[in-house]
């Protein structure tokens, strides 16, 4: 079974208040057997505050990898990770689960709903972890699922609903918190086509409202739907350019 080295920080790495995400000769290594797997080598990036940027490549590219880092699922091997002013490569689990809840909503493809709990009570789950009472939990719960066109299905189970609409379940649970950044992994994946256009759709609507968007995906159609597209390649940072649909929309 692979395993990770031990975690290895170089220095505290500067972050400008104007940036969310800042990460440092990023590193993440696995030991397998007598060999080092170098997932990312090195990775330097810079995502500013109310950004929308897709993080592109194909399988075994590292980008899984930086999302997990970027999203505190884990930890680097080596070099620094600023998110909103906390450098949190250097914090244990219990430290980084308190920093996912606050800074950061995440959006999965498989939409990660409590089946037998109701649109509500998902949203409402990121509150319950961090103390909100029950009356603010309600009402906060009840705004965000009214912001992404859910008034109606409020009380409705998951397995009462589209894929589309458990989708916008799992954003507007990702909103609640009115967390740091979004971090939306491969969000269009289990949906049909015209579905995951209304969901790109509501995305592009997140991100006018001043919200920042990491998208994760391997479909360049989808990735060219945010501002920014950054791609990996063998654990590096490939390229980092504007979106061509967004540059194209410029001129």
């Amino acid at each position: 079974m692979a395993t990770a080295t031990s975690t290895v920080t170089n220095h505290v790495v500067a972050c400008d208040p104007g940036e969310v995400i800042v990460t440092e000769n990023l590193w993440k290594t696995y030991v397998m057997g007598e060999q080092e797997v170098h997932a990312l080598r090195g990775v330097n990036l810079r995502i500013r505050r109310n950004e929308y940027v897709a993080i592109m490549g194909p399988s075994g590219s590292g980008k899984s990898t930086l999302m997990n880092l970027i999203g505190c699922l884990d930890s680097p091997s080596q070099g620094s990770y600023c998110l909103n002013g906390h450098d949190v490569s250097r914090l244990s689990d219990d430290e980084l689960a308190r920093i996912r809840n606050k800074e950061i909503g995440f959006v999965f493809q498989t939409f990660n709903l409590l089946a037998r709990a109701t649109a509500l009570h998902n949203v409402e789950l990121p509150l319950i972890y961090n103390g909100t009472n029950a009356t603010d939990r309600i009402i906060r719960a009840k705004a965000v699922l009214e912001s992404v066109g859910l008034g109606t299905r409020m009380d409705h189970k998951p397995n009462e609903m589209s894929g589309g609409q458990r989708q916008r379940v799992a954003i507007a649970r990702a909103l609640v918190n009115s967390p740091s950044i979004i971090l939306a992994d491969e969000p269009t994946g289990n949906l049909d086509s015209k579905t995951g256009v209304e969901i790109m759709a509501l995305f592009e609507d997140l991100h006018r409202q001043g919200n920042t968007i990491v998208l994760v995906t391997h479909e360049p159609d989808i990735a060219e739907h945010a501002n920014r597209v950054v791609t990996i390649r063998d654990g590096v940072i490939a390229s980092d350019h504007p979106s061509p649909r967004k540059a194209a929309a410029a001129v």
